[in-house]
């Protein structure tokens, strides 16, 4: 059996799921990478076969997405040059982080796409929803990156398949402590903005991971780095809490390392939005702007103790075991199953 792993490069998530998830795969059938996006911070430490332009989303500097640059980088032409190229004949089917070149690929080749996201399961009508009507927002998540069946993942398992966070194992293995610092990753926000903010919190140390700088810096009780994911798993693994964004792959690492959390949802990203809602009904404090009305919240927040306990130490396996399964009852021949077998022992 042969599959072919597509990956939106749009964010980190994506990349550290996947680093987690193939190396599963790849040990009883042929795994092919295709990778697209433009904004990942980080590495695929494995080999990638095809690597696209995609479709990506430019992150701006107040606190959300830029809507003009995101427009104006996207190459509609090369996109449907892309989706050409894609050889879907070698793979009996195709798994899909919320990838759209790929995902096209199928819709319009009619291959079976198995949609592996967090995505995925903010199409379920059980999971929180942000207030806003946002239809154009609903409209994309559903079309962006189309599928035939899908598995989600969320911060909790509110079907039967949507399934808890993947945690990295570097994550894992290690033994947490809390020193007198605070993580801070608002890649939305302009440094100038956050410092200006968190300086202000006066006996606190704040640590800052930024997009938007190459060089260290530091302002008062503000340390301001570029983005190391070695260093800001380091920094992570070892502060008092954590402030960042609204997405899904550090919020839910901060939660399993019992760290304190406070997030604050990218504007004009619905996912952020409902993320900061499911969020909010764990009993995660959110805040929907940075500015010097934030400051008091913020305080609060530093004084407070409360930390929401989570168990996410569910397996990745079992979420591949399930997709196999399915796949096979539907659509395998005969002959999978002794594969699957060995999968699942």
């Amino acid at each position: 059996m042969k599959v072919l792993y597509a990956i939106q490069a749009t964010g980190n998530g994506h990349i550290s799921r996947a680093q987690e998830l193939i190396p599963l795969l790849q040990k009883n059938i042929e795994v092919d990478v295709l990778l697209s996006g433009t904004s990942a911070d980080i590495e695929l430490k494995m080999p990638i076969r095809f690597r696209f332009k995609g479709l990506s989303f430019v992150f701006g500097k107040n606190g959300g997405i830029n809507i003009w640059k995101t427009i104006v980088q996207m190459d509609f032409w090369r996109f449907f040059r892309d989706i050409k190229q894609v050889p879907l004949n070698e793979y009996d089917f195709v798994i899909n982080d919320f990838e759209p070149v790929s995902a096209w690929a199928c819709r319009l080749k009619k291959k079976y796409c198995i949609a592996l996201s967090h995505q995925y399961s903010l199409l379920n009508q059980t999971v929180p929803k942000s207030p806003k009507k946002a239809r154009l927002s609903k409209f994309i998540l559903r079309y962006y990156a189309p599928f035939s069946v899908g598995y989600g993942f969320h911060f909790k398992s509110y079907t039967s398949n949507i399934y808890l966070p993947i945690i990295k194992n570097q994550i894992k293995k290690v033994s947490p402590i809390k020193k007198n610092y605070f993580v801070v990753y608002l890649p939305a926000f302009d440094d100038q903005k956050i410092v200006s903010i968190l300086s202000k919190i006066y006996k606190t140390n704040w640590v800052v991971f930024s997009k938007h700088t190459k060089e260290k810096y530091r302002y008062g009780n503000v340390k301001v780095n570029p983005i190391s994911t070695k260093g800001f798993n380091k920094k992570l693994i070892n502060c008092r809490g954590v402030l960042c964004g609204a997405g899904f792959e550090t919020p839910a690492e901060a939660l399993y390392l019992k760290k304190k959390l406070l997030v604050i949802p990218m504007k004009n990203q619905y996912e952020q939005q409902c993320n900061a809602e499911a969020l909010r009904d764990m009993g995660v404090p959110v805040l929907y702007d940075l500015n010097q009305t934030s400051i008091e919240d913020i305080k609060s927040w530093v004084k407070s103790k409360k930390i929401v306990k989570v168990d996410y130490t569910q397996s990745p396996q079992k979420v591949i075991n399930q997709m196999f399964i399915d796949y096979i009852k539907r659509y395998s021949k005969q002959k999978y199953f002794h594969k699957f077998n060995s999968v699942s022992s």
